[in-house]
Protein backbone atom coordinates (compact mmCIF):
# COMPACT_ATOMS: atom_id res chain seq x y z
CA UNK A 1 0.00 0.00 0.00
CA UNK A 2 1.33 3.27 -0.55
CA UNK A 3 0.74 7.04 1.25
CA UNK A 4 -2.63 7.41 -0.50
CA UNK A 5 -3.96 3.79 0.10
CA UNK A 6 -3.64 4.96 4.04
CA UNK A 7 -5.01 8.07 4.28
CA UNK A 8 -8.40 7.02 2.08
CA UNK A 9 -8.13 4.19 5.11
CA UNK A 10 -7.47 6.59 8.05
CA UNK A 11 -10.20 8.84 6.57
CA UNK A 12 -12.97 5.84 6.13
CA UNK A 13 -11.93 4.67 10.06
CA UNK A 14 -12.40 8.29 11.24
CA UNK A 15 -15.90 8.75 9.57
CA UNK A 16 -16.62 5.38 11.67
CA UNK A 17 -15.54 6.61 14.47
CA UNK A 18 -17.91 9.67 14.33
CA UNK A 19 -21.01 8.85 16.02
CA UNK A 20 -24.60 9.89 14.88
CA UNK A 21 -26.37 12.97 15.85
CA UNK A 22 -29.08 12.28 17.83
CA UNK A 23 -31.84 15.09 18.02
CA UNK A 24 -32.63 16.10 21.55
CA UNK A 25 -35.65 18.34 20.09
CA UNK A 26 -39.10 18.21 21.51
CA UNK A 27 -41.73 17.19 18.96
CA UNK A 28 -44.70 18.12 22.04
CA UNK A 29 -43.20 21.56 22.58
CA UNK A 30 -42.46 22.61 18.74
CA UNK A 31 -46.46 21.50 18.60
CA UNK A 32 -47.32 23.93 21.55
CA UNK A 33 -45.44 26.75 19.70
CA UNK A 34 -46.91 25.93 16.87
CA UNK A 35 -50.26 27.28 17.27
CA UNK A 36 -49.41 31.34 16.06
CA UNK A 37 -47.82 28.96 12.57
CA UNK A 38 -51.11 27.07 11.37
CA UNK A 39 -52.43 31.13 10.87
CA UNK A 40 -50.84 30.72 7.30
CA UNK A 41 -49.24 27.17 7.30
CA UNK A 42 -52.22 25.38 8.84
CA UNK A 43 -53.27 23.16 11.60
CA UNK A 44 -51.31 20.11 10.73
CA UNK A 45 -48.57 22.18 8.66
CA UNK A 46 -50.92 21.89 5.49
CA UNK A 47 -51.65 25.04 4.73
CA UNK A 48 -54.83 26.77 3.17
CA UNK A 49 -53.19 29.32 1.17
CA UNK A 50 -51.74 27.97 -1.84
CA UNK A 51 -48.82 30.29 -1.52
CA UNK A 52 -47.90 29.23 1.64
CA UNK A 53 -45.74 26.46 1.96
CA UNK A 54 -47.18 22.83 3.69
CA UNK A 55 -44.68 22.35 6.70
CA UNK A 56 -45.58 18.87 7.59
CA UNK A 57 -43.41 16.20 6.83
CA UNK A 58 -40.53 18.27 5.82
CA UNK A 59 -37.38 17.81 6.22
CA UNK A 60 -36.19 18.45 9.93
CA UNK A 61 -32.65 19.98 9.14
CA UNK A 62 -34.55 22.06 6.41
CA UNK A 63 -36.60 23.96 8.86
CA UNK A 64 -34.01 24.23 11.20
CA UNK A 65 -31.99 26.35 8.63
CA UNK A 66 -34.69 27.93 7.06
CA UNK A 67 -35.85 29.28 10.32
CA UNK A 68 -32.34 30.36 11.21
CA UNK A 69 -32.05 32.16 8.02
CA UNK A 70 -35.58 34.48 8.82
CA UNK A 71 -34.14 34.73 12.05
CA UNK A 72 -30.91 36.42 10.72
CA UNK A 73 -32.80 38.51 7.74
CA UNK A 74 -30.96 36.21 5.40
CA UNK A 75 -34.09 35.26 3.68
CA UNK A 76 -35.72 37.47 1.11
CA UNK A 77 -38.80 37.71 -0.89
CA UNK A 78 -42.52 36.24 -0.47
CA UNK A 79 -43.47 36.01 2.96
CA UNK A 80 -39.80 36.91 4.06
CA UNK A 81 -41.05 39.67 6.18
CA UNK A 82 -43.79 38.22 8.04
CA UNK A 83 -41.49 35.14 8.45
CA UNK A 84 -38.26 37.28 9.91
CA UNK A 85 -40.94 38.80 12.73
CA UNK A 86 -41.82 35.69 13.75
CA UNK A 87 -38.66 34.02 13.93
CA UNK A 88 -37.43 36.86 15.56
CA UNK A 89 -38.91 35.91 18.84
CA UNK A 90 -37.68 32.07 18.19
CA UNK A 91 -35.08 30.12 20.25
CA UNK A 92 -32.87 27.71 19.23
CA UNK A 93 -34.42 25.44 21.33
CA UNK A 94 -37.93 26.56 19.99
CA UNK A 95 -36.39 26.10 16.24
CA UNK A 96 -35.09 22.74 16.62
CA UNK A 97 -38.56 21.91 18.67
CA UNK A 98 -41.06 23.48 15.92
CA UNK A 99 -38.85 21.60 13.17
CA UNK A 100 -39.46 17.84 15.01
CA UNK A 101 -42.63 18.81 14.99
CA UNK A 102 -43.34 19.57 11.47
CA UNK A 103 -41.13 16.92 10.28
CA UNK A 104 -43.32 14.08 12.61
CA UNK A 105 -46.58 14.83 11.19
CA UNK A 106 -47.62 12.79 7.79
CA UNK A 107 -46.47 14.90 4.38
CA UNK A 108 -50.50 14.25 3.42
CA UNK A 109 -52.55 14.92 6.32
CA UNK A 110 -52.80 11.28 7.25
CA UNK A 111 -54.85 10.25 4.34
Amino acid sequence: MNLKHYAVAGIFALGAAVPAVVSAADAEAGKAKAAVCAACHGQNGLAQIPTYPNLAGQNEQYLVSALKAYKNKQRSGGQAAIMQGQAAALSDADIANLAAYYASLPADGGK
